[in-house]
């Protein structure tokens, strides 16, 4: 008995079902990698430079506006990037070092904003008689929200 060859088509947009969704390739990563420092990690996506690996060439350049709030962000960026990179690479001493500075130092720079700014958000919330994290301005509302 002769099977029948099913065709699949073409041009449709579909895969077949035995078609693989992706082959990935990451770069592995040596210990001990040169990094950036967090704020232009941040603008580049990575906080290490041989991980950077622009799109079609696109390279983002432009650098992030200092204020207190840029500098949180480039901060927790930092944090979240070494944690990625200990999770692969656990006796990497320095890169446990500056995580830990990193992490220090998001949190010194998070409680001044909330001392001299208020609230970023519900984990900030002291104890103080109202729930105030959600307390005007909206970042929509422009003239309240100029940079101190």
């Amino acid at each position: 008995m002769q099977s029948k060859k099913r065709e699949i088509p073409t041009g449709m947009g579909k895969l077949p079902a035995i078609a693989p969704l992706a082959n990935p390739y990451v770069p592995f990563q040596m210990d001990n990698p040169e990094q950036y420092e967090a704020n232009l990690g941040l603008v580049r996506g990575t906080l290490y430079p041989g991980l950077d690996l622009p799109f079609q060439g696109m390279v983002n350049k432009k650098p992030l506006p200092q204020s207190p709030t840029s500098e949180l962000q480039a901060l927790g960026f930092a944090v979240q990037e070494l944690a990625l990179y200990l999770d692969t690479h656990r006796d990497d001493a320095e890169a446990l070092e500056l995580y830990r500075r990193y992490q220090q130092l998001l949190h010194d720079k998070r409680m001044e904003y909330v001392r001299k700014h208020g609230p970023l958000s519900h984990r900030d919330q002291t104890a103080a008689p109202e729930y105030e994290w959600l307390n005007d301005p909206w970042p929509w509302e422009y003239s309240g929200n100029q940079e101190v």
